[in-house]
């Protein structure tokens, strides 16, 4: 579990709901209809901008921004350098049974297509794509919150206008007038709510998450291509560091090589 998401929701909406209970009643910001309005017209909205299997989908993207990585780019680094230790000793044909206990897929296919002698230009190519298309497919989910995240406050306008129209209307008789001005109001606050609290914050946290995990299979595969080269752990280390930060802590953005090896691209090159 990331903490740092967990508590910025619960700290947002708890200090607000404190701020509320201080100045008035909770009942008096729940306001259904301007649920609705917020809520359905964000939805079909961005049921109109993007296919529906995507949109529904983001009940499984969404947990991404909840869960914290386990595994640093330095252990990342020492797992690589013991590989290409091994390698080096007794050959590539030596880490088959050392692939299996990898947990990563990304990293077994890769090692596994070292251990079979597939040409490393082969491997960067392969391997290489898929970078590239994961990168797009997680790309495409965080757009999709800030898609939503753009349409929410331009729904609260459209609630405020309706309840505007509706007070107007019911300007005869006063009983209406509080309603309609409640819609109206709370319309433009659900909208910004939403679009600041959930759907752009979880956004960003998609789009980091992306990146930290492209940048890792980057530095992977770099490895890699090092190790079926039959580079020197040290010199692979060496290699590889320039993806780590000093202090080696995983929210920070380690630095980029300065060219990739045998590859057309940058490594971290953007993926999505």
């Amino acid at each position: 579990m990331d903490p740092a998401t967990v508590i910025g929701i619960v700290a947002a909406f708890s200090l607000m709901g404190f701020a509320i209970v201080q100045g008035g009643e909770v009942q008096s910001f729940l306001n259904l209809p301007a649920i609705l309005i917020v809520l359905g017209g964000t939805f079909g909205a961005c049921l109109i901008h993007h296919p529906l299997h995507k949109v529904l989908g983001i009940f499984s993207i969404v947990k991404k921004a909840f869960v914290a990585h386990t595994e640093s780019y330095a252990e990342r680094v020492g797992d690589l350098a013991r590989l290409a230790e091994v390698a080096r000793r007794e050959g590539l044909l030596a880490l088959g049974g050392k692939v299996d206990q990898i947990s990563d897929t990304f990293f077994r296919r890769s090692m596994q297509m070292a251990i079979d002698g597939i040409d490393p230009a082969e491997i960067a190519g392969v391997m290489g794509r898929e970078i590239a298309v994961t990168g797009e497919r997680h790309r495409l989910g965080a757009d999709i919150f800030s898609t939503m995240g753009t349409f929410a406050p331009a729904m609260g306008m459209i609630g405020t206008l309706i309840g505007l129209v509706n007070m107007l209307h019911a300007l005869d008789n006063p009983a209406n007038i509080g309603p309609a001005m409640a819609v109206a109001l709370l319309s433009t606050l659900y909208g910004a709510l939403l679009s600041n609290l959930i759907f752009f914050p979880l956004a960003g946290k998609l789009r980091y998450r992306s990146w930290r995990e492209t940048m890792l299979r980057e530095m992977t595969l770099e490895g890699v291509l090092s190790v079926s080269e039959g580079d020197h752990p040290s010199v692979l280390e060496q290699k590889l560091l320039a993806f780590v930060h000093p202090q080696d802590e995983p929210g920070a953005r380690p630095a980029t090589p300065r060219k990739a090896r045998r590859r057309g691209r940058q490594p971290g090159a953007k993926a999505g």
